[in-house]
């Protein structure tokens, strides 16, 4: 094609930012626009440590616009999408119009999701983002130093919704920093109650057994009581309740699950929980000109048909072979099936422990502070690959 394209990139998460340092490094002609509503990037996969504490924001983030500056080919835009207008092929965004495209990579990331539960949304603590994360950490803080005058036993009563990975690792995260806070509030650490609540039969149930219940026992070690199998009816300010049950606590941290961006049901795409199913080239069926990758899209394992779980790693995955598919039709060629072996999986316990299960090199089962520097070993490199932190710290 004669005429420069253009690309327009939604959401700076690993599947956005990842997309667009391969398309930047491409051989094509066409103008890469990044659409991103806040000015950084945050590790998600690491939100939990800033809401417990043991991380600052700066830890977790760096610029956007930093690490696309001497990309003259990439434009980034920091602004709002409102909605995405497929006939016109045009993208809504809050403040600053609208933006035309001749190809769009939809990779908007999540938001929490309340399943309706009564007071959910009003009452629950969610860590979604950086300034989720912040406000669920200053409100323990708060909390637990106000025990000091309150002498609320409330104050000291921590429940935890949801039993999946963010919550696990919140939780791994809290019993870690809870003897500092002790020390620098003056509140006894004997007393405090932490409640884990899930709807669920099993608490980490995508590891082996044997992985799971050492994961479980660890946490329990640390004072933390699981309940299994008791779905959340209703959520009020000062107690989850479970039917008949009320677990009383002034802190309630809301990880029950995430969907895709309200943006995907707004659009008028054939969504559920604003997910998209694609096809196995990870377009938009009937949208040639449109991929969808990260956590707006749903993609079917070929093995069992079941959807894969969304995670940095298939989200990389996913930017890796759109961004391959998008050059080769750009240049006239064909697109390929996205096919996906997962590296396995890595759920930290707080910064020095946890469990992993790994598929490199054959199949290794980690515990202890070996699975917690695995875990540190993956964040780091993908920061690294999404930042390109060795330009950055280059002079000129």
């Amino acid at each position: 094609m004669n005429d420069m394209q253009k690309i327009v990139v939604l959401g700076a998460g690993y599947a956005g930012m990842r997309m667009v340092k391969k398309l930047a490094k491409a051989k094509i002609d066409a103008q890469i626009v990044l659409v991103n509503k806040n000015t950084y990037h945050y590790q998600s996969t690491e939100l939990h440590e800033v809401a417990a504490g043991t991380k600052e924001p700066a830890d977790i983030t760096f610029d956007v616009k930093q690490v696309f500056a001497k990309k003259r080919n990439v434009q980034v835009v920091i602004d709002e999408v409102t909605k995405i207008d497929q006939d016109t092929k045009t993208v809504e965004l809050k403040d600053s119009g609208s933006l035309s495209y001749d190809y769009l990579v939809n990779a908007l990331g999540f938001e929490s999701e309340t399943f309706g539960i009564k007071g959910a949304e009003e009452n629950g603590l969610p860590l979604i983002d950086i300034d989720t994360a912040l406000a669920a950490r200053k409100h323990l803080e708060d909390t637990l130093k106000r025990y000091k005058t309150s002498h609320d036993e409330n104050d000291l009563k921590i429940v935890v919704c949801g039993a999946g990975f963010t919550s696990i690792e919140y939780l791994g995260e809290l019993v870690y920093r809870l003897p500092d806070l002790a020390k620098e509030y003056g509140f006894p650490i004997d007393k405090v109650k932490i409640d884990c609540i899930e709807a669920g039969p099993k608490i980490l149930g995508m590891f082996e057994p044997k992985l799971a219940d050492w994961g479980v026992k660890f946490l329990e070690s640390k004072g933390v009581t699981f309940h299994v199998s008791t779905p959340i009816t209703e959520v009020k300010p000062n107690a989850v309740v479970s039917n008949d049950t009320e677990f009383p606590a002034n802190t309630i941290i809301w990880t029950t699950g995430v969907h895709g961006s309200h943006v995907i049901a707004d659009s008028g795409y054939d969504e559920k929980r604003n997910r998209v199913v694609v096809e196995d080239d990870l377009r938009v069926k009937g949208q040639p000109d449109q991929f969808l990758i990260g956590d707006v899209s749903a993609v079917p394992n070929p093995d069992n048909g079941r959807l894969y779980p969304t995670t940095a790693q298939i989200s990389i995955a996913q930017a890796d072979c759109a961004a391959e598919n998008l050059v080769s039709l750009i240049n006239g060629g064909t697109t390929k099936k996205f096919v996906f072996k997962s590296l396995g999986t890595v759920c930290s316990l707080g910064p020095k422990t946890g469990i992993a299960s790994i598929d490199m090199m054959g199949h290794w089962n980690l515990k202890g502070w070996l699975a917690a520097v695995s875990k540190k070993m993956i964040a780091d490199r993908s920061t690294l690959e999404l930042a390109d932190i060795r330009t950055m710290l280059e002079t000129d």
